[in-house]
């Protein structure tokens, strides 16, 4: 894992003209997302636009999208980094997710319908084959893409804004989340239980396994995050 520009080299290729802007924000996520550019690195315009071989202009307006979706944290007058999470953070996002979620599919009940019920089920299948690539930007944007549809579906815009303005945070949680498990994605069956009561009609019973599905792996995450800050320490 890469500790800063250098390391994201094999994911970030020359660019067209043509949409630049979108095109260097998805390979910062993808750099990120993977750990070629980890938490807390560095990212400078100039370095970045020697890299893409563009002016700095786009660099400037993809980066200020990345840290709108909380991909990357910008310090007045100092630098912008990639966002680095603490174990509050990762208390904080644990606590709003499962509130977050349990409002949304209490929104959504009344509303579910066929279209919704084919959807979520092309979502999972979706980030079960992404699990076969063993590729954690595949599986962080399928799981999190698989998680968004219960906002997009539940009526409620200033929710569905919340969670977007989350999202960016929640990619790199995952990330942190599946490298404490030496893993490269959720377990195979981690979302069978979450998609299999989304379709049925106990609320309560989807509310408890939303509470259960957000506790899962929170602990070893922390404890993951103890060890690396006491390793920040020593060095």
């Amino acid at each position: 894992m890469g500790a800063g520009l250098a390391g994201a080299t094999p994911t970030i290729t020359r660019l067209k003209r043509a949409t630049f802007r979108a095109q260097i924000a998805d390979q910062l996520r993808h750099s990120i997302i993977a750990g070629d550019l980890a938490p807390g690195a560095p990212v400078t315009e100039l370095s970045l636009a020697r890299r893409f071989g563009v002016s700095r202009g786009p660099l400037r307006e993809a980066m200020l999208l990345l840290e709108e979706e909380g991909f990357l944290v910008s310090v007045p007058y100092t630098d912008t980094r990639v966002a680095a999470l603490s174990l509050d953070d990762v208390r904080e996002i644990y606590s709003l997710r499962t509130a977050m979620d349990a409002l949304a599919f209490r929104e959504l009940w009344p509303r579910r319908d066929g279209a919704f019920a084919s959807e979520m089920r092309r979502r999972h299948g979706a980030l079960q084959a992404s699990l076969a690539e063993a590729d954690a930007y595949a599986s962080s944007r399928a799981e999190v893409d698989l998680h968004s549809l219960v906002y997009e579906a539940c009526g409620h815009r200033l929710l569905l804004d919340m969670w977007k303005r989350l999202s960016g945070r929640l990619h790199i949680y995952l990330a942190l989340h599946q490298r404490a498990h030496g893993r490269t994605g959720p377990l195979a069956d981690a979302h069978d239980d979450y998609v299999r009561l989304a379709h049925g009609d106990d609320l309560d019973a989807m509310l408890r396994e939303v509470e259960r599905h957000m506790r899962r792996g929170v602990a070893r995450l922390e404890t993951f995050l103890r060890g690396t800050e006491e390793s920040r320490k020593v060095d």
